[in-house]
């Protein structure tokens, strides 16, 4: 399956990261997870199933599954209440049976703002070259010609009321 760049995309257990990547940098896990990158430092003193590669450079490379882990403790430590001891063995025990956090709303909000931006780009690009429909890049226009915004969220597939849910506040 082919995915636009940028996209979200769900891995086969559900994570949404707002992203296809597959490796991401310390600052990068930090920011998605809402904890220090000191904080993932010591997580991975701490926990066996937190092993970062190392890059060229020698920086620390995070793969999918180690930030969902990443949040899983997360999840254990600030929102279950787990000591370090009982996150370890929670963890062991439920291998894949434990709810990981969601990801910070701080990094969905600037994943999102980088969608809204690549379209925004892409509608500015139509515009200027003068192929399209004048309405096609005119938002009030477009609104008229379907008869509205009520018209646009009560339409047929696609709408925007088929967007998922936001995740909880305050993540």
């Amino acid at each position: 399956m082919t995915r636009r760049k940028g996209s979200a995309s769900k891995d086969g257990d559900g994570l949404d990261l707002g992203s296809d990547k597959l490796y991401f940098k310390i600052g990068e896990v930090a920011e998605i997870v809402g904890v220090p990158a000191y904080v993932l430092r010591y997580w991975e003193t701490e926990f066996r199933a937190v092993k970062p590669q190392k890059s060229r450079t020698q920086q620390r490379v995070y793969r999918r599954r180690d930030v969902e882990t990443l949040l899983k403790i997360k999840q254990l430590l600030y929102v279950e209440k787990f000591t370090i001891a009982g996150a370890r063995q929670k963890l062991k025990e439920a291998a894949g049976g434990c709810t990981p956090a969601a990801p910070s709303g701080v990094y969905l909000a600037k994943q999102s703002l980088g969608v809204v931006r690549r379209l925004l780009a892409d509608t500015l690009a139509m515009a200027e070259s003068g192929r399209t429909d004048p309405a096609a890049a005119d938002p009030a226009r477009f609104l008229e010609e379907v008869g509205g915004a009520r018209a646009l969220v009560e339409g047929a597939e696609g709408s925007i009321l088929d967007r998922p849910p936001r995740p909880p506040q305050g993540t």
